[in-house]
């Protein structure tokens, strides 16, 4: 059987000329791993050899330009800034760059007009500042970056907003919407995110704000339905190209993008083509969370430009603060301005309504986040078995006593009740399969409820079985992550779901396909949703890449109340000390915008 290095081999062996072979191999094997590129600087592979022989210099490489070209030349590959990538990976990161650089420029014949605009509703923003108590806190959690982003994004046709669970990122886009609507009244708005279920959380959310909104302010947003990206574009079947791209712009004034950090670098430069110069953008999303799937970490690489996140020049800042009613809360001189070309366009929210940096999943998910191994030894020492629970990982009666926990749900008569117990607690596992995995997590649940008389799970719509859809379905309006549970009903049985406002829907279980057991999912899986308790599974061992802080910081920052981590010392502090370094040019490409 062919193994991975054989797959980039042949890759390689594709090309006649043997002295690009080498770097081909590599390439291949970088982008399967989320690189967009080569840096020749610092891979480390490069200080060995490749199955395709010895790696030649970067001078060597540059003189074979029918293979190896520059920024503008058409070649297989493209050595820019001494990083080498495919031709088409570099087009995109460069698109991204045009893009930015064009909606940037865009924004500065309208600013002063928007600016008189927001000043004629001065009152209605300034009701809108932060309401949490200021006691304690310092400057940077004390300033209104909510309003910020608010008065930001009213006046720039590209802004991204990013901040931890709970920081208020759907209530500050509620404001935002509400500000909008009330400029323009007609202002045509699109919701989007890379999944169904994104798209579906982000929905929800903003329907339930608590935002004082006026009723036809309300009614605006209840009417609003976020969609997948994909459908945003417009795809068309078996083509990678979409409808709307630079010569058939999306037609909306104002585009609003949801859990950016799982938009590849294909997708975002497609996302970017279709905005026209006249539409505004704004990017949502934990820059600290786990990176797309596919190449790229384009959403991670934009909040990465750390001295634009939060500066304004001291023009904006007296702007802004202008808004803020409270002193307290006023944009810190400490935001001044920065050169860098994104100052301004990257608002980062810091104050967590969920839980405050001195609760436990606060202190664990910061400490994971910065590798504080003292805080991490703490942890590890004092296990109260509180807010923060670390056990071994062979802890068969701490996996036993969480699983207990979905008993309740089976036991609830009302199916719409039933369905918000399951989703109080999840079982999260860093891998598919193997010790710890998804697969076994599953068995083992399903075995336990068996063993407690609560479940017979021995046919495949077994009653009460959970099921999480794994692929859309538009027939059956289902999308992927849309979770459910299997009940018979006057004798029918069908898999029923929550349908928002209290009420639920059901589908036969003959018409359901693509579809998992979901008493435990992927961490990856799990990003975008909270639950009041989640039970960590972590393998054995810590030799595997995808360990890294920031999936353990993805994982323990689903938990709302109770974060369970099951993990020998060894593997938690690896993991804490692993982050993903996915190798791109956008950080190094900066001052090309």
């Amino acid at each position: 059987m062919a193994t991975h290095s054989d797959v980039f081999l042949q890759f390689a062996q594709a090309f006649p000329e043997p002295l690009v072979q080498p770097h081909a191999w590599l390439l291949a094997k970088r982008l399967q791993e989320g690189h967009i590129c080569i840096s020749l600087d610092t891979d480390p592979q490069l200080a060995s050899g490749s199955p395709a022989g010895a790696y030649p210099s970067t001078q060597q490489l540059a003189d074979r330009p029918q293979w190896i070209g520059n920024a503008g030349t058409t070649a297989p590959f493209i050595l820019h800034r001494n990083r080498l990538y495919l031709h088409r990976y570099f087009q995109y990161e460069t698109a991204i760059l045009g893009h930015i650089h064009r909606l940037l420029n865009a924004e500065i014949a309208t600013r002063s007009d928007k600016m008189d605009a927001l000043l004629q509703h001065l009152n209605l923003i300034s009701s809108l500042e932060a309401d949490y108590p200021l006691q304690n806190l310092p400057p940077e959690l004390c300033a209104d970056w909510s309003l910020a982003a608010v008065i930001m994004a009213c006046l720039q046709h590209f802004t991204i907003l990013t901040g931890g669970p709970g920081t208020g990122k759907t209530t500050t886009v509620a404001k935002i919407l509400w500000v909008h609507y009330t400029l323009q009244p007609n202002c045509r708005i699109a919701l989007a995110a890379p999944t169904g279920k994104a798209a579906t959380r982000m929905a929800d959310s903003l329907q339930s704000t608590t935002l004082p909104l006026p009723d036809p302010i309300r009614n605006k947003l209840q009417q609003l339905q976020p969609v997948t990206l994909h459908r945003l574009l417009g795809a068309k079947q078996d083509d990678i190209y979409f409808r709307h791209n630079e010569n058939n712009p999306l037609p909306y004034d104002l585009v609003i993008v949801d859990e950016c950090s799982m938009i590849d670098v294909a997708l975002f430069a497609k996302l970017l083509s279709a905005i026209g110069s006249s539409t505004r953008i704004l990017l949502l999303g934990d820059k600290n969370q786990l990176a797309s799937v596919e190449a790229g970490s384009l959403f991670g690489d934009l909040c990465s430009q750390t001295d634009a996140i939060n500066t304004f020049s001291s023009d904006t800042q007296n702007f802004i603060n202008q808004f803020i009613p409270t002193p307290g809360r006023s944009l810190p001189n400490s935001a001044s301005a920065s050169p860098h070309p994104l100052a301004e366009h990257i608002i980062e929210l810091q104050y967590s309504h969920r839980f405050s940096s001195l609760s436990g999943i606060g202190r664990l998910s910061d400490a994971i986040l910065h590798n504080r191994t003292t805080i991490l030894d703490e942890f590890l020492l004092n296990n109260n078995r509180g807010e923060v629970s670390i056990t071994s990982s062979d802890s068969d009666s701490d996996l036993n006593t969480f699983i207990d926990g979905y008993e309740a749900y089976i036991r609830e008569p009302d199916i719409y009740q039933a369905l918000q117990l399951f989703q109080q607690q999840r079982i999260l596992c860093a891998m598919r399969e193997g010790k710890g995995g998804l697969a076994e997590c599953n068995q083992l649940a399903e075995s336990r409820l068996k063993k407690n008389n609560c479940l017979q799970p021995d046919t495949p719509f077994y009653e009460n079985r959970p099921i999480i859809i794994t692929r859309n379905n538009k027939e059956l309006e289902l999308v992927n992550g849309d979770v459910g549970i299997v009940r018979t009903i006057q004798g029918t049985k069908k898999l029923w779901l929550d349908a928002g406002n209290g009420q639920v829907r059901g589908i036969s279980v003959q018409y359901i396909q693509h579809a998992e057991t979901v008493f435990a999912m992927t961490i990856h899986k799990s990003q975008g949703s909270e639950y009041n308790r989640v039970l960590i599974r972590m393998p054995n061992h810590p030799d595997i890449p995808i360990l890294t802080r920031e999936l353990l910081y993805t994982a323990v920052t689903r938990a709302k109340q109770q974060a369970i981590i099951m993990s020998s010392e060894l593997v938690l502090k690896a993991t804490a000390a692993g982050s993903v370094q996915r190798a791109s040019g956008i950080t190094h490409r900066m001052d090309e915008l």
